[in-house]
């Protein structure tokens, strides 16, 4: 910290902070002085790295607190390895990693977990500082003001807190910036495992005396403050939680069941929250529909055709939230912890408006006026045809179950009853029921399905369950028995369901035509701007923070200025999007979310949370300015 007093106490008169972001280190030798740049501040073992959040803020800086994992523990080393042993991790000399236990192939759930544990553990004390240093009748930048994020109730991959080697310090501290590198380096000097937090700091306005206190005192007190009291057994029921909710995602990734929801949960939130209704009545699974999973009794949802059913406010949109919820983790004392649903679900409504390019609709849309709907594009898609693309898209996409809200769907998409089929005989809509069984039975694309108002559904459901005073219970043998008399009569030829697409890379670029300068904004109505495109997002139900769509925003413009050389029809250029999204994830894995980040645009949030590869697709697809080719 001794360098960074020196560089606010030195700022000519001029608080613009150049100094703290370039971190210039003088070594002297003669003639021959080195200059070096490092933007890293030390207190003792614990690293603070200082940057620009962008260009228009040089005020408001983001802070890397980077913690080797071995302070924090230094007293708990043992109860750590003797802990996480259990979970398929060995914690040695500052090193996390992995064991040989049974559970080694899920590193991404347990070191989310944790980082996700320590942000959570982390964040009273920024809001501690935050009470103690606010003063209502001044504004932020006059008073300054500590930013952490603070997550809901789900464990993502995030750029706010996570696991990385970090690099010792190579020098030693002389006076003002002057420093000397020892011949034989420092001792312990090999990279640590550190877990880092990511914050900013609004510093106030011509008052050097107040910035020195904040960045040099106040926040390195408090991170001292939360290593000695990091609670280690709250850590451990974490990692406990964390480890189930992998076993259960195992079990279920080789099993005939598609989701599960664990006796006891608390499936409904306060309204406009993500947190739990304490008054709730706890979830209990029909008893034929009870299983057990790494001991946990619940209910179990089987692959294939499923139906909710119920009257108006008995809990079946509840269910099937929580349903669609389960495809992330959650925290302890969320309620929806235990409810586990298939990775790769994905919510598909009616869009109305929406661009849909060069997409196999024919399995739903038979045929249109001047179109072929086995290549079909529009800039405004109707109900039915947007509905229509979003199951496509979501089966290319990798999805392998599908959740539909009748309510948010397109009525003359999802059900025509038999009369009106002998009345309509030329129709070019195929209704989902005559597809639904086909699309499990030969593409293993499973299907849940909220249902309130028609019977259509229930000669078509292989289980039929119906919610009353938010109870849940199997009533597939009455319902079957209720339409025995209402058969289907239609005789559907099978269809192909192939919908391959090369993306082209022209109109796939963050610049704007005839601009050198590329264009990247992030808007809190639900839209994403890039390049020529403004892309309504407010459709994608599987997007859960507005971090996501931080991310979301920075992944596509990553993949656009990244875009592979392919090539088809004598030189067109094109996009491998696959290969490249799945490239990207992985350098993502290894190096962190922050990869994708840059601070060259103003109007995009510092925080992101990691959305997944099926989102990414999404936003691509409702690109207006792209063109695709068989």
């Amino acid at each position: 910290m001794k360098r960074l007093k020196y560089y606010l106490l030195n700022q000519n008169g001029k608080m613009n902070f150049n100094s703290i972001y370039e971190g210039e280190m003088v070594m002297p030798a003669g003639v021959n002085t080195e200059y070096h740049n490092d933007p890293t501040y030390w207190d003792d073992e614990i690293a603070y790295s200082i940057s620009r959040t962008n260009k228009i803020v040089p005020d408001k800086p983001t802070v890397e607190i980077k913690i080797p994992l071995e302070l924090i523990l230094k007293n708990n080393t043992k109860l750590l390895d003797d802990m996480l042993l259990n979970y398929g991790m060995v914690f040695h000399k500052g090193e996390l990693s992995m064991g040989n236990e049974q559970f080694s192939n899920n590193l991404y759930f347990y070191k989310d977990t944790i980082a996700d544990f320590m942000l959570r553990m982390f964040i009273p004390y920024i809001n501690e500082l935050n009470e103690l240093n606010d003063n209502r009748s001044r504004t932020y930048k006059e008073n300054g003001h500590y930013f952490i994020y603070e997550p809901n109730g789900k464990v993502l991959k995030r750029n706010s807190s996570y696991f990385s080697m970090v690099n010792r310090k190579y020098y030693i501290n002389h006076s003002n910036n002057t420093i000397s590198i020892p011949e034989k380096g420092l001792p312990d000097n090999k990279p640590k495992q550190c877990i880092c937090f990511m914050l900013q700091i609004q510093l106030p306005h011509s008052n050097v005396k107040k910035t020195l206190q904040m960045l040099t005192r106040d926040l390195p007190n408090a991170v001292k403050e939360y290593i000695m009291s990091l609670d280690m057994a709250k850590l451990n029921i974490a990692l406990s939680i964390a480890k189930q909710q992998a076993e259960i995602r195992r079990w279920l990734s080789n099993s005939e069941y598609c989701a599960f929801i664990a006796n006891g949960s608390i499936l409904p939130r306060y309204k406009g929250t993500d947190l739990p209704l304490d008054t709730a009545i706890p979830f209990v699974s029909p008893k034929n529909a009870e299983i057990e999973i790494a001991g946990i009794k619940g209910m179990g949802i089987k692959r294939g055709v499923t139906v909710i059913t119920g009257g108006g406010y008995s809990g079946k949109s509840t269910v099937l939230d929580a349903i669609s919820s389960g495809i992330y983790n959650h925290i302890n004392g969320d309620g929806r912890e235990l409810v586990i649903t298939d990775e790769t679900a994905v919510k598909i409504s009616a869009e109305d408006g929406r661009s849909v390019k060069n997409v196999n609709i024919s399995p739903f849309i038979k045929w249109l006026p001047n179109g072929d709907t086995s290549n079909f594009s529009t800039e405004h898609a109707s109900g039915s045809t947007s509905q229509a693309a979003n199951i496509m898209e979501a089966i290319n996409g990798g999805s392998n179950l599908l959740l539909i809200h009748e309510d948010k769907s397109a009525t003359n998409f999802m059900i025509r009853d038999s009369v009106m089929k002998r009345l309509i005989e030329k129709e070019p809509i195929t209704p989902f029921t005559d597809r639904v069984n086909e699309l499990y039975n030969h593409k293993s694309v499973s299907t849940i399905l909220v249902i309130g108002g028609s019977s259509e559904y229930l000669s078509v459901a292989d289980r039929v369950y119906i919610m009353e005073n938010y109870m849940i219970s199997d009533v597939t043998n009455k319902a079957k028995s209720l339409c025995a008399n209402l058969h289907n009569n239609s005789k559907m030829e099978l269809t192909s369901w192939e919908h391959k697409r090369i993306l082209l890379s022209e109109g796939f670029s963050s610049y704007p035509e005839d601009s050198g300068t590329e264009r990247l904004e992030v808007s809190e109505l639900g839209f994403i701007k890039i390049g020529d495109e403004t892309i309504n997002i407010t459709m994608l139900h599987d997007i859960v923070t507005k971090e996501q769509i931080n991310a979301l925003a920075f992944i596509i413009r990553k993949l656009e200025i990244s875009k592979a050389k392919d090539y088809i029809n004598k030189g067109t250029p094109c996009v491998s999007l696959e290969k490249n999204i799945e490239n990207l994830y992985m350098e993502i894995e290894n190096k962190g979310v922050d990869i994708v980040y840059s601070n060259f645009f103003t109007s995009c949030d510092r925080f992101l949370d990691l959305p997944r590869k099926q989102e990414v697709l999404s936003v691509i697809n409702r690109m207006r300015k792209i063109s695709f080719m068989k």
